[in-house]
């Protein structure tokens, strides 16, 4: 059969190719779908502590996050901080401020930071200060009323944010990291080269060095979640004539100045166009009168 009979008998039957195709490209991504369930139901099906093993030996370091939410953990990590501006009357700032440090000491919270400026208005001046506060987590609600008492609440805002998930897979990464350890120190004890023994006591202080970090972190949490933040900013109001103040000498003599020079400008350059303009009316006029003596 010639390439022409070919051509003719595809055409005639092109239906049946089309079918065909359609058939080997549903196998392929079948195949690459049931890959892809395979694999996930494959690691779903590891043990914690296997999944920590293997993240490690293929170099990922930490542990991966399993969820962000964790709802089946009834014991919830919870952090809270809050942002408040407070406005105090007119000269009362650094009483409103005593009254902050004072609900700051007799709560036993910590100051971590303040800033005040001052600032000029005209005759007068003002304060505005920020302040962060870390409070017990089980102070801060009633912290957070006295410290609204000092003022005018101009705005306040709050959030908190769920970090259980985060606990408990730095939980599950550090038991995995003291099995990983308890078999590197089985390994020394059973080891009789010299070489092994130097290698292994590497691999226990990298390993111990890990779970100290680990551990490092579980108690930066627990203490997000014992202390939280409070953001105060305390500015003092302004009165309704600050910005009313006397024009200064020297500004009017600047004023007087700058008019002044704006005058001598006007001249210099209305001075040619008064020139032209009076040339122009002497020659109207001077041919005006021979004009009129010609007659």
């Amino acid at each position: 059969m010639t390439l022409k009979d070919q051509l003719i008998k595809i055409k005639e039957n092109w239906l049946l190719a089309v079918i065909v195709l359609i058939v080997l490209a549903f196998l392929n991504f079948g195949g690459i779908g049931n890959l892809g369930i395979s694999s996930i139901s494959r690691g779903a099906s590891f043990e914690k502590g296997a999944v920590q093993d293997i993240a490690y030996s293929r170099g990922y370091g930490i542990m991966p996050s399993y969820g962000d939410f964790a709802p089946d953990v009834t014991d919830r990590k919870i952090t809270k901080s809050a942002s408040m501006s407070i406005e105090t009357e007119t000269g009362s700032f650094k009483d409103a401020e005593s009254r902050l440090k004072s609900i700051v000491k007799s709560s036993n919270s910590y100051l971590l930071n303040e800033n005040v400026n001052k600032y000029d208005s005209g005759w007068k001046t003002y304060y505005s200060g920020t302040y962060q506060i870390k409070v017990d987590s089980k102070k801060y609600n009633d912290i957070i009323s006295q410290l609204k008492g000092i003022g005018e609440v101009k705005s306040f805002s709050e959030s908190a944010e769920d970090i259980t998930a985060s606990y408990k897979n730095l939980e599950i990464e550090l038991a995995a990291e003291k099995q990983r350890l308890l078999r590197y120190q089985k390994m020394y004890e059973e080891a009789t080269l010299i070489a092994d023994k130097i290698q292994l006591s590497d691999s226990i202080f990298n390993q111990e060095r890990t779970i100290k970090y680990i551990e490092d972190s579980l108690k930066n949490v627990n203490l997000q979640v014992d202390y939280s933040s409070i953001y105060v900013t305390l500015n003092e109001k302004q009165s309704e004539y600050a910005k009313i103040v006397f024009v200064k000498f020297s500004e009017l003599v600047s004023r007087l100045v700058a008019s002044i020079n704006s005058l001598l400008t006007l001249i210099f350059v209305a001075a040619p166009y008064a020139v032209a303009a009076t040339v122009l009316w002497f020659a109207v006029k001077f041919f005006r009168k021979r004009k009129s003596k010609g007659k």
